[in-house]
């Protein structure tokens, strides 16, 4: 029996032994497999592109290539990848390596990126699903997304006459962006536009609306009116061939009729017809005394009218008219002319007085 006993406890030690075996043989398979395990995942990224997004991996920051919408897993065991996420919903690319990047695409540019080239005498008109949306300056270069919006690139000579067309120029003013890559000109009826390109008159512009490049070139216009306007000198404190001193209000009437000779010829149009204006008054005053000029006032306006004329009209301007509004005599003379006045209205009471 006791023998029976001892052989049960030898098989049941083996057994427990084997257990035992069995236990950190699987404990050792485990850890092997799971060592595995680590060594595949380790150094592993995962990333993923969405179906609004593009992709560009970058290796030691050098680029490599575009992703594509999808999930990709890239051995990255020293940390040299790079991926950096676009949302193509906006097509402008935003990043600063747009020459690297045509330059390392290559002929597969086409086939992510539409390549806005603009030379130095066009200006590029960018189209966003059929759309005008923006204007590129003369020398851009600019890339966009392919995919979900369709971008069109027109390029449009500068030309000598730098004129936007018209139908761009509507769709520009409808975006707000008009007066930043161009000079909007309106010239009203009974008016006349200059436009000066780098300080030279190149043209004439007709009544309407107007708009010019402003790139590479200073372009400015200016705006003359044609219809009749009036111009008045006053409060002149002239002397008249008698010495006497006297203050008078003077109005002209002129229109322009040259709009180029007023523009080209003098400074400023509006301070020489002044001038000229005060000149011509004081001229004739000087040689008129006060009786001469509160008896024959016609005579004066013509004399000034014809001096002033003479003066003007070689510069595009036509004098219509040229009057004497006021004469305003100093408060002692007022006294004086008064009692002369009295005096002579008293001396012709007296002739006409029949005698006693």
């Amino acid at each position: 029996m006791s023998r029976q006993l001892k052989g049960f406890a030898a098989m049941n030690t083996i057994a427990e032994n084997l257990r035992g075996r069995t236990a950190a043989t699987r404990e050792v398979e485990f850890a092997v497999n799971n060592s595995k395990e680590n060594k595949a995942m380790f150094g592993i990224k995962r990333v993923a592109i969405g179906d609004g997004e593009r992709g560009l991996l970058y290796k030691n920051r050098r680029f490599e290539r575009v992703l594509a919408p999808g999930v990709y897993r890239l051995w990255d065991a020293f940390g040299v990848l790079e991926v950096r996420s676009f949302d193509i919903t906006r097509p402008d690319f935003i990043g600063k390596d747009v020459d690297a990047l045509i330059e390392r695409l290559g002929a597969e540019l086409g086939l992510s990126f539409v390549l806005a080239d603009i030379g130095v005498e066009e200006v590029g008109l960018v189209s966003k699903s059929g759309k005008l949306e923006d204007v590129l300056a003369p020398g851009t270069r600019k890339l966009y997304w392919k995919g979900l919006v369709s971008v069109t690139i027109d390029k449009v000579p500068l030309g000598d006459s730098f004129q936007v067309p018209e139908a761009v120029s509507k769709r520009l003013r409808q975006l707000g962006v008009l007066e930043t890559a161009a000079l909007a000109v309106t010239v009203p009826t009974e008016s006349a536009g200059l436009l000066f390109i780098d300080g030279k008159l190149v043209r004439k512009l007709e009544p309407g609306a107007y708009a010019f490049w402003n790139f590479q070139k200073n372009v400015s216009a200016e705006v003359i009116e044609l219809r009749v306007q009036t111009v008045e000198v006053s409060g002149q404190e002239l002397l008249t061939k008698d010495k006497v001193s006297l203050r008078v209000n003077l109005a002209a009437s002129i229109r322009i009729i040259d709009p180029v000779a007023v523009r080209t010829k003098v400074a400023k149009y509006s301070d020489y017809l002044y001038r000229e204006l005060q000149y011509g008054l004081r001229k004739v005053v000087s040689a008129k005394t006060l009786d001469e000029l509160l008896g024959d006032k016609a005579s004066l306006d013509g004399d000034i009218f014809a001096y002033v004329r003479g003066r003007v009209s070689e510069l595009g301007i036509e004098v219509l008219g040229v009057g004497i509004k006021d004469v305003i005599l100093p408060g002692e003379m007022k006294e004086i002319l008064n009692s002369v006045v009295q005096a002579e209205k008293a001396a012709q009471a007296n002739i006409i007085r029949p005698p006693p």
